[in-house]
Parts: C-alpha cells; sequence; structure tokens
C-alpha cells in the first residue's frame, strides 16, 4: 500500500473509532510506530483536526468528517457475503439493521460497482439454515448488545432443555458468543450467583430492566471457557484434517462441538470442545488416513483400537 492510499485509510480508521492508538493503526498497516506519528502529523499538516490524549490515543475533533467512501469491487462483493451471511446466522433485528445499512452503502457505488454486485447477487447462497427456532422466533441479539454497551441487567425467561423447566432470571451480559451452530449469551446469573452461558434461541422473553451493573474487567468470554472447560467434563481435542475432506465435513463439525479452525500446510487444524471422546471417534475414523489427531492421546490411541477391530472384524 502507498502513502497516499495509507493516509487515506488512517483518516477512516480514526473515523471508525472514538479514541485509536497508534499501536492499533501500526498492527493493522504493519508499520511502525515511528512511521505512525509521521503519518499522524501528515494529516494535521493537511488541514485534518486530529487531537490526542496521553496515554490513550487519536480522535478525529468533533464535527469534521469526510465525504461518503467510495467502495472497490472487491469490498463491495464481500459486503454481499456478509449480508448473506447475517440473513442466515442472527435473527430479525440483526438481519434488517444490516440490510438497511447494506442499502445506504449501495446508494454510495458507482453505476459500474452496483452492476457488478447485482450480477453476482443471485450466484451467491448460504445453504446453512437459520439455527432459531419456530417456537422461539426472536434471538433478542439487538437487544443483548444494547444491554452490553450501556451495561444494563436483562431479565430472562430461559427454557431449559436439561431440566425442562422454565425460570426467571436477572443476568449480567459479558458477551455473545456463536459456537455449535448457535449464539450463546454468557453472562453473570444472579440467581445462581455465577457465570451461566445461555443458549439464546431458548429465551423465551426478554427484557432491559432499570438497573445497571458494574462490568468485571478482569472476567472475559474467554475466561469462562477456560473455566468451564477446567470445572466440567468437557475436553479439548485438536485435529487436522487434509483440505480434501472440508467438503464433506460441512456442518457435521458443528455437532462434535468445533469451536475453531486455522490453516496449517495443507490441513486445516480444528479445535472442539467434547463430553464424549468415543463419540468423536467414531466419526473421525470415517476420515481415515486424512485426519491426524494432535491431542489428547487418549483420543489417537482409542482410533488405533477401532482401526484395529475393523481390521480383525473383515479379515475373519
Amino acid at each position: 500500500m502507498n502513502r497516499i492510499d495509507r493516509l487515506t485509510a488512517i483518516l477512516i480508521h480514526l473515523q471508525s473509532k472514538k479514541i485509536v492508538t497508534a499501536q492499533e493503526i501500526a498492527d493493522r498497516f504493519e508499520i511502525s510506530i515511528r512511521t505512525v506519528y509521521r503519518d499522524i502529523r501528515a494529516l494535521e499538516e493537511a488541514g485534518v483536526p486530529i487531537g490526542s490524549e496521553a496515554g490513550k490515543g487519536y480522535f478525529i475533533v468533533e464535527g469534521f468528517y469526510l465525504p461518503p467512501v467510495m467502495f472497490t469491487r472487491e469490498e463491495a462483493t464481500s459486503l454481499l457475503i456478509g449480508e448473506k451471511l447475517v440473513e442466515k446466522l442472527t435473527d430479525e433485528t440483526i438481519d434488517d439493521n444490516f440490510k438497511s445499512a447494506l442499502f445506504k452503502i449501495k446508494s454510495v457505488l458507482s453505476s459500474e460497482e452496483k452492476d457488478y454486485v447485482e450480477s453476482i447477487n443471485n450466484g451467491v447462497h448460504v445453504l446453512t439454515s437459520k439455527t432459531i427456532q419456530p417456537e422461539f422466533p426472536n434471538n433478542f441479539l439487538n437487544d443483548i448488545q444494547n444491554a452490553l454497551a450501556h451495561q444494563r441487567v436483562i431479565k430472562i425467561s430461559y427454557h431449559s432443555l436439561w431440566k425442562d423447566q422454565e425460570t426467571c432470571r436477572e443476568v449480567e451480559p459479558v458477551g455473545l458468543f456463536y459456537y455449535s451452530v448457535s449464539w450463546h449469551l454468557i453472562a453473570y446469573c444472579r440467581l445462581r450467583n455465577a457465570y451461566r452461558d445461555f443458549r439464546i434461541d431458548r429465551i423465551k422473553d426478554l427484557e432491559l430492566i432499570n438497573k445497571s451493573y458494574v462490568k468485571n474487567e478482569k472476567f472475559t468470554i474467554e475466561d469462562y471457557f477456560e473455566e468451564m472447560l477446567s470445572e466440567s467434563d468437557l475436553e479439548k481435542v485438536v485435529v487436522k484434517f487434509h483440505k480434501s475432506v472440508l467438503k464433506v465435513i460441512s456442518n457435521a463439525k458443528f455437532y462434535f462441538g468445533f469451536i475453531e479452525e486455522k490453516v496449517v500446510d495443507d490441513f486445516i487444524e480444528m479445535t472442539f470442545l467434547v463430553n464424549d471422546i468415543e463419540y468423536i471417534a467414531r466419526w473421525l475414523i470415517t476420515f481415515g488416513n486424512k485426519i491426524n489427531v494432535a491431542s489428547p492421546k487418549k483420543l489417537h490411541d482409542r482410533l488405533v483400537k477401532l482401526a484395529i477391530e475393523l481390521r480383525d472384524f473383515y479379515l475373519n
């Protein structure tokens, strides 16, 4: 990226947040802190009113703004794919808001870019069905985000499948997390006096009440899952899948506690949280030599035993 493009991108970045640190800019554009200082000075010399707070970062002085930003074809089509994903993986409130925002974005595209986006619109599909169950038609994602932003307590009516009962609780939201094909609310439950994981499609009713809470800055969603892993029967499983079997895996991985993945050479390393090694072992053995179990060792050993059992069965 040349310097002119970088300066423009830094200016847009500064307008995207209340405060932006020099380190954040350096990390995004892969430049040194010294270069960040020079770029900020160049923007100031060009007449951009940039303020700063010692120890915090930079900000654009109130009242200054750029005219509508023009998008490249690649950026516009990325937004199109985002629209398809939002439609399938969120609720009506988020979907409606995203579509409204996208209409505004499309309005500033050039005629050529509009034609280009429209021409591929019907060729992009997300076949994953919505995770919302009919008896729970609203995922309340927008309300939960408002509660997170303003540190408001939420009152929920929650249906527990495990106990097959409904309880009313007041909770302090920590964050939203998407895993195992569902959105989850991680929150401090005032009824149980502990942090809990609430699957959002099991919330029958939700209300932001006139109570606030003090956010625990030392506790994050990541902390919750680490704690859950250490205090429960869940085990962390790491498996490398050869890229040739990715189409076969498809959505099936989500039924085995899939958490995250990353590319490692010709393999995709996937992490799962499971409570039954036998269950995932019998799934993994169907992939033959296209997988490699990184951990735990007992899963590796179980696959070896299953393979021997199969060999002996078909040889006899």
